[in-house]
């Protein structure tokens, strides 16, 4: 490990957010570094005082010039130090999760910042954000296999998603392809009950959100028997959820004719037909033989189209739906967009609160870590005001537990999920 004995001096009053529980030390923050170090390294870190606050790893490149491993000075970031880190990691999700398919390291708020990786049953999916991780990123991946085989767990391959644009922040690039062996990127999971086919190559982030996996269960109970539209259905993943719930007729949307295709095959393999030629016998009985439950009842479909231009068209010829989901991607990517993300989510909301009907309900979400929970509410309001409606909360929920947020770490907490019930006659 590239452990050095150099040591980073805070300004006097600054590191308020290390301080409340944040693990990051921007660049402004910092009066000086003593002794050799690379970018990389990892140093001591201690306040304007000398007081010892622990060590982390430094880039010059990046306006995050720190980011805290351990508040301990005296820890000695060894294979010791992150087998420790990641068994606590993988305790937690067995406690707190369903691990079939699951996020088994989330950065910061498992005190490895800015490395995360997905499992997908015996794959893992890792994204490296930061250089100092990078540098540990094999020795991560090889303890993580070690620690799952004790629970008799054989991970058969590895990919790496590090293409994000934020590693160029770090004098970074980007990066994917397989560490180690390759494998058929193609793999199948369940979730909730529902089977899916994740891309983990070529699929938004790491091939499939999990991050979501309660809430698409939350929808369930307001679907049965009722007209339901996914906006931004990406894979299919809330519109199959509604048709497993028993909903009437379900019309998952995307701009994004890849995501629609692969929603398809994700109904086609949970025996929802998209075509005519997908009812015939021998299709249900593979279907049968692969665990799939074939619920035909459900008229699920899935298109192509811009939903800026689909729900106004919808509202001009007075179509309505009982429920209504909105899962955008992020708005607000930085802190300097916020106020045309807000824009944004207020014209698609009050699109959406549109089309529900007179006591329907309204799932809708940001994952944007800079849209806040207070912004996204009053954002939801103005969206019912200019709607003509009033919106009643049925539930308030987050990322789901395996993305822990660690309260004091601002940057671990950034989805925001309200279901609402959408009322015009009061």
């Amino acid at each position: 490990m590239a452990e050095k004995d150099a040591a980073v001096t805070l300004k006097k009053g600054e590191g308020r957010l290390l301080k409340s529980g944040g693990a990051w030390i921007f660049d402004n923050e910092i009066s000086g570094v003593e002794g050799d170090f690379e970018n990389g390294d990892i140093l001591k870190v201690r306040d304007f005082d000398g007081y010892p606050l622990g060590k982390g790893y430094i880039n010059t490149n990046s306006k995050i010039r720190i980011r805290m491993l351990t508040r301990h000075q005296e820890d000695c970031i060894d294979d010791a130090f992150l087998r420790k880190r990641l068994k606590d990691a993988v305790e937690y999700r067995k406690k707190t999760v369903d691990t079939s398919s699951c996020r088994l390291v989330f950065g910061e708020a498992d005190f490895l910042p800015g490395i995360t990786i997905d499992k997908y049953e015996d794959v893992l999916v890792v994204e490296s954000l930061a250089l100092g991780i990078d540098r540990l990123k094999e020795r991560i991946i090889s303890l993580l296999k070690e620690i799952l085989a004790d629970d008799g767990i054989v991970i058969r391959g590895v990919y790496e998603r590090s293409d994000a644009k934020e590693r160029t922040k770090e004098g970074l690039e980007r990066i994917k392809g397989f560490i180690g062996p390759s494998f058929d990127t193609q793999v199948p999971i369940t979730e909730n009950g529902v089977h899916y086919l994740v891309d983990v190559a070529e699929r938004q982030k790491t091939g499939f959100f999990l991050d979501q996996k309660y809430n698409r269960a939350a929808i369930r109970k307001l679907c049965t028997g009722a007209r339901v539209l996914d906006c931004f259905t990406h894979t299919g993943s809330f519109a199959l959820n509604a048709a497993m719930a028993g909903a009437a007729r379900v019309l998952g949307v995307d701009a994004s004719d890849s995501a629609i295709l692969q929603a398809r095959k994700n109904a086609e393999l949970n025996g929802f037909p998209q075509f005519p030629s997908d009812t015939d016998p021998e299709k249900d009985a593979a279907r049968k033989d692969a665990g799939c439950t074939v619920k035909p009842k459900c008229d699920l479909r899935f298109e192509t189209a811009d939903l800026l231009e689909l729900l106004p068209a919808m509202e001009a010829e007075g179509e309505e739906y009982d429920v209504v989901i909105l899962d955008p991607p992020a708005f607000a990517k930085t802190r300097q967009n916020v106020k045309s993300a807000e824009k944004g989510y207020r014209k698609i909301n009050k699109a959406g609160m549109k089309i529900v009907k007179d006591g329907g309900f309204l799932a809708t979400c940001s994952c944007s870590h800079f849209m806040t929970r207070e912004l996204f509410e009053r954002m939801l309001y103005d969206a019912a005001r200019e709607a003509h409606v009033r919106i009643r909360q049925v539930e308030a929920r987050t990322q789901a537990p395996d993305h822990p947020i660690l309260l004091g770490a601002d940057e671990t907490s950034y989805l925001k999920f309200y279901i609402l019930q959408v009322l015009r006659q009061v």
